[in-house]
């Protein structure tokens, strides 16, 4: 559905993103990562058009956006960072308003709109003032912009920025509703927001994309090590001496009591080992009971700042 390929763009001597390329198939929803001054901005406008590129193309639904702009936007739905709101407008002035501006060729226009607004919660609030709204239902009226025309495509520019904790949940769940039937790019600072919506993760830093993969496969595939949070009955100082013994074992970090009579460790691996057999073999032997044993894998949070640093 998305095909980039080759993309260049140049600001004076400086390069905003240099030669990425990506696909995004129909009906998956991409988390959009990178630190501010990294090509995010540059690329999502190169993708709706916004901004030309000096080398490289991009396909809408195998449209080029540059040779056939027109026909390749009526396949995207964009909501830039601050919504393009018209404040004096109520909510069906609004909507009608971009209909008309985005050339819809529908002729049920006040069903599509409805539809619209059923989707995004606005129906309650269709005939209010959008300058009254709360922040979050501003952001509603912003998603519901974007989907004026059914497009096939969405480019969401931080959808949940400003909102609270209330607001945020709501739009993550119209966002994962317009996902079942469309192709979204989500960029966001939100790391939580990726882990809870997306399917897939890009990452670019300094103009380049340094990881495109699942969030799950990322944790490991960044963490270079395997890590273990295991609660074992027994004495701390005895128990963290054997565990430190055990071959794979780089460290075993006690973490304090949480049960009367055990301890819990965070044991790190030694890159490509997995040491939870070896480890499970030198507690039973000793006579060490294992109460809890499970992984802990890098955090988006922890792959995002190791990534970014990496490509400064």
């Amino acid at each position: 559905m998305i095909e980039v390929s080759g993309l260049t763009k140049s600001y004076g001597k400086s390069r905003g993103i240099d030669n990425i390329s990506f696909s995004i198939p129909e009906g998956q929803i991409v988390g959009f990562l990178g630190p501010n001054g990294a090509g995010k901005t540059t690329t999502m406008n190169i993708i709706t058009g916004y901004l030309s590129a000096g080398a490289g193309t991009v396909k809408i639904a195998g449209i080029d956006v540059l040779e056939r702009p027109i026909e390749a936007k009526r396949h995207i739905g964009y909501l830039p960072e601050q919504p393009p709101l018209y404040l004096s407008m109520t909510v069906e002035e609004y909507l009608d308003f971009v209909y008309e501006l985005k050339g819809v060729k529908s002729t049920g226009q006040q069903a599509h709109i409805a539809q619209i607004c059923d989707m995004t919660g606005l129906s309650d609030v269709y005939r209010r003032v959008i300058g009254h709204l709360s922040k979050g239902y501003k952001q509603r009226v912003g998603l519901a912009q974007a989907l004026v025309g059914d497009p096939d495509v969405l480019i969401l520019d931080e959808p949940t920025v400003g909102l609270d904790p209330r607001q945020i949940v709501e739009i993550r769940n119209v966002i994962k509703e317009m996902g079942q039937s469309r192709t979204i790019i989500l960029s966001t600072h939100i790391l939580p927001e990726v882990s809870a919506v997306c399917e897939r993760v890009l990452v670019i830093a300094n103009g380049v994309i340094v990881a495109d993969d699942k969030p799950e496969t990322l944790a490991g595939t960044v963490s270079g090590e395997r890590r273990l949070v295991i609660r074992v009955a027994g004495p701390k100082d005895g128990v963290g001496r054997l565990l430190n013994g055990v071959d794979g074992v780089r460290s075993a970090k006690p973490l304090g009591e949480m049960e009367p009579g055990s301890c819990d460790f965070l044991i790190e691996s030694t890159p490509g080992v997995d040491a939870r057999k070896p480890v499970f073999s030198a507690l039973a032997g000793a006579g060490h009971p294992i109460l809890m044993l499970r992984p802990q894998d890098a955090t988006l949070e922890d792959i995002f700042l190791k990534l970014t640093e990496e490509g400064t």
